[in-house]
C-alpha cells in the first residue's frame, strides 16, 4: 500500500481552521475548503513508491508519482480486473475532507443519461471545456455521499410546498407573497417548478431588494429562519437565498451522513465531512454563485418532488465494518472505530481502496496514520489494519 500526498484546494467557501485542526499543522490564515484523495486529472493524489517494485510501502525513496498516472500504465494490476470491466481503466471515485466555513453553491447533479446526453450536445457545438457557461465536463454522473465529522449543516431535496410556504409567509416581505400563493394554490411538483422558476427568472434588482428584505426578517425572527440570514449574509442580494427556503434545512451529528442522488437541490453550509462521489464535475448551480447558472437545463435536470431529509447512520456487521448504504456502484464508504486492545481487521479485498484515518494512530502494515493521513491500497493487496482510532474506507461495488 502507498501513503498519498493529497492536495488542498483553497476555494473562498472553505473553513480556515477545520483541517488544519484535523492535521494537527498550523492554519495559515486562508481558506483550506477540500483535500482531494484519488486520481481525479484536476489534483491527483502523489505517491512515492520504492524503486523497482510495483507496490510498496510508499516509505521507499523511488520517484513521486501521480496516482493516476500509476493506474494508467497498469490499470488491471492497480484496480483488479472486476472493477476495470465495471467502470473502465480508471478509479472511479474521488474522497474528500470537505471544511465549510460558508454555504457552498446551491447545486444539483445530472443522472448518468442526462449526463451523456449533455456532454455530447456540448462537444458537437464546440463549447470548449473550459468555458465560463460549459455545464458538463464529462458524461459521468455524480452521485456522493458526505459524512460528518463535526456537526454538520446543510440544505437537502425539496421541503413540501406548504412548508416553504409557511416559512416565506411568516417573513412578512410583500414581493415574496406570489410564491407563497403559488406553493398554496397547486400542486407539489408544479408549485416546486413553478416557484424556483420564477426565483431563477426574476428581475436581478428586483431579487436583491427581496433578498435583503427577507434576510432582515429572518435575523429578526431567528430560530427556523436563522440559518437563510446566516446564508444571505455570505451572499447578499443572490436569488439562491430565496431557493434555499424551498428546500430542507439538515444538521448531522458526527457519523450521520447524507446521499445526494440525480436531479436532488443541495447545498453544504457549515462543518467538516468526510465526502465520496463519482469522479465527476458536472454540477449545475442554482445560486448562491458568481458562476454561471443555466436556468432552462437545470430546470430540465432538477426533479420537482418533496422529500423528507434521509439521514444515514451507518449498518455495523460482525467484522466491525460500520457501512453508509447508498443505491450506486461508483463508491462504497464504510468506517471502522478501533478499540484498544482490539483484534486486527482484514481489509483485503479484489477492488482498490482509499483509507482514510480521521482519529487515533491506526497501524496498516507497516504505516502508523495521522489523522488526515491516507493510503491508497491496490486491488488484492492484503492490508489488515491494528491500534486504535477512526478509519473510513472508499472502495467500489463488484
Amino acid at each position: 500500500m502507498d501513503r498519498l500526498s493529497n492536495t488542498v484546494r483553497p476555494y473562498a467557501w472553505g473553513s480556515t481552521t477545520a483541517i488544519p485542526e484535523l492535521l494537527g499543522t498550523a492554519p495559515t490564515g486562508e481558506p483550506q475548503a477540500e483535500m482531494w484523495m484519488g486520481a481525479h486529472p484536476g489534483a491527483p493524489s502523489r505517491l512515492t513508491r520504492p524503486t523497482g517494485t510495483g507496490t510498496g510501502t510508499g516509505t521507499g525513496t523511488g520517484t513521486e508519482q501521480a496516482l493516476s498516472d500509476i493506474i494508467a500504465a497498469d490499470p488491471e494490476r492497480e484496480l483488479g480486473p472486476a472493477a476495470v470491466r465495471a467502470f473502465g481503466p480508471r478509479l472511479p471515485f474521488l474522497l474528500k475532507l470537505l471544511a465549510a466555513g460558508a454555504p457552498l453553491s446551491l447545486q444539483v447533479h445530472p443522472d448518468l443519461a442526462q449526463a451523456r446526453q449533455g456532454y455530447a450536445d456540448e462537444e458537437s457545438r464546440g463549447i470548449p471545456v473550459d468555458a465560463p457557461h460549459r455545464t458538463y465536463k464529462d458524461a459521468n454522473h455524480k452521485p456522493e455521499l458526505v459524512c460528518a465529522l463535526t456537526p454538520f449543516e446543510g440544505l437537502c431535496g425539496f421541503r413540501r410546498p406548504a412548508e416553504a410556504a409557511a416559512l416565506m409567509g411568516a417573513l412578512g416581505v410583500d414581493s415574496l407573497k406570489p410564491y407563497v400563493d403559488l406553493l398554496r394554490a397547486h400542486p407539489e411538483e408544479a408549485a416546486l417548478r413553478e416557484v424556483l422558476t420564477a426565483i431563477l427568472s426574476a428581475d436581478p434588482d428586483a431579487m436583491a431588494r427581496t433578498v435583503e428584505e427577507a434576510a432582515e426578517a429572518a435575523e429578526r425572527l431567528g430560530g427556523a429562519h436563522a440559518p437563510y440570514a446566516q446564508i444571505a449574509r455570505h451572499y447578499p442580494g443572490d436569488p439562491g437565498v430565496i431557493a434555499a427556503m424551498l428546500l430542507n434545512h439538515v444538521r448531522l451529528q458526527p457519523g450521520e451522513a447524507m446521499f445526494l442522488g440525480a436531479g436532488v437541490p443541495h447545498a453544504y453550509l457549515d462543518g467538516l465531512g468526510v465526502e465520496v462521489m463519482a469522479n465527476s464535475d458536472n454540477v449545475l448551480r442554482c445560486g448562491l454563485t458568481p458562476k454561471h447558472v443555466d436556468v432552462p437545463e437545470l430546470l430540465r435536470i432538477v426533479r420537482f418532488e418533496a422529500t423528507d431529509p434521509d439521514i444515514l447512520r451507518p449498518e455495523a456487521s460482525p467484522t466491525g465494518e460500520e457501512l453508509y448504504d447508498t443505491p450506486v456502484d461508483e463508491f462504497r464508504l464504510s468506517r471502522y472505530v478501533l478499540p484498544a486492545g482490539g483484534t486486527p481487521v482484514d481489509l483485503t479485498t479484489a477492488a482498490p481502496q482509499i483509507l482514510l484515518c480521521t482519529a487515533g494512530s491506526p497501524l496498516t502494515g507497516e504505516l502508523t496514520l495521522a489523522p488526515g493521513e491516507a493510503v491508497f491500497v491496490p486491488a488484492d493487496e492484503t492490508v489488515e489494519v491494528t491500534g486504535t482510532g477512526t478509519l473510513f474506507r472508499a472502495t467500489v461495488v463488484i
